[in-house]
């Protein structure tokens, strides 16, 4: 990790990243119902720059397992350390929330927890079922860790039925000894790999981030190896460190920069990609796995 004294980056952050406070009656409404159920989101805990848009087009990122990782990923704004026992209720609670607001998607995603014997597994697959119950026409995207590459706790998840399996491959694996020191490149393909194996007409998803320090090249091979995984929607933003405590930004890539990203992983075969400076793993994913499924169904 930098030290706490360290400059986040040297280099000037563009006005492209700019982002307006939340605000407005969607975000206000998930915001008070998430606090009264006692749930943790994504969307406030990492930061995300999006929450506002997302949650005012009835779109949620709902964190269960605790707020605190098992893991200490040199990008993450999550706090590591020694997790919470697990809340039997807590799906139940998430069903609820989705039910009363109304969400037309619910991702469903957590911290990693390696202390548990099937790394949460079984809470993801009760979750999953119990917004089914509440809310059948509200779609579903579980994104999940990886699990250790235990395949039955990912055959737990997918036997749940939810409508995308996302896993985030986060960047290129030149890179993962100081920005996933605790997790294995080749082990997240074979997740996404095995996902599309066991339930083939689930959509899989994967998110990158870059301004790390990769190199070009390095990028358009993880996407080349995702679609060898037959990961089928992409997102790819760029990365914010979230303290001084964390990986700084290496490059902040241009508008143009992203859209070529968008491009060339079309042309490798996904059926939707986003890419652009404040893209996030959840960010307009109803649309995407609209898009994807309709893709998909023609092959």
């Amino acid at each position: 990790m930098q030290d706490r004294n360290a400059p986040i980056t040297n280099i000037p952050r563009p006005h492209w990243l700019t982002v307006r406070a939340p605000s407005g009656t969607g975000y206000r409404e998930v915001h008070s119902l998430v606090e009264r159920l006692g749930l943790h989101t994504v969307c406030h805990s990492a930061g995300c720059p999006n929450v506002s848009e997302c949650w005012g087009n009835r779109t949620a990122t709902f964190m269960i397992l605790g707020d605190t990782c098992t893991r200490d990923c040199g990008f993450c704004g999550v706090g590591s350390g020694v997790p919470s026992d697990v809340d039997q209720e807590e799906p139940s609670r998430v069903a609820e929330a989705v039910a009363e607001l109304g969400l037309r998607y619910a991702v469903i995603t957590s911290v990693t927890r390696d202390d548990l014997p099937d790394g949460g597994a079984g809470v993801f697959a009760e979750t999953i079922r119990a917004i089914h119950s509440a809310s059948p026409d509200c779609g579903i995207e579980a994104l999940i860790p990886d699990f250790q590459g235990d395949e039955q706790a990912l055959r737990t998840v997918l036997e749940a039925v939810p409508d995308v399996l996302n896993h985030n491959i986060e960047t290129a694996p030149r890179l993962y000894p100081t920005a996933r020191p605790q997790a294995d490149y080749r082990r997240s393909l074979r997740l996404l790999a095995a996902a599309k194996d066991l339930r083939p007409e689930t959509v899989t998803k994967s998110g990158l981030m870059v301004g790390l320090g990769e190199e070009w090249d390095e990028v358009l091979q993880v996407m080349a190896d995702l679609r060898e995984a037959y990961c089928d929607v992409l997102t790819i933003g760029q990365y914010l460190s979230p303290t001084r405590n964390h990986l700084p930004v290496a490059k902040y890539y241009t508008t143009d920069e992203f859209e070529a990203l968008r491009q060339s992983a079309m042309q490798l075969g996904f059926g939707y990609v986003e890419s652009g400076p404040l893209v996030r793993s959840s960010y307009r994913a109803h649309e995407a796995t609209t898009r994807a499924k309709e893709v998909t169904s023609n092959e």
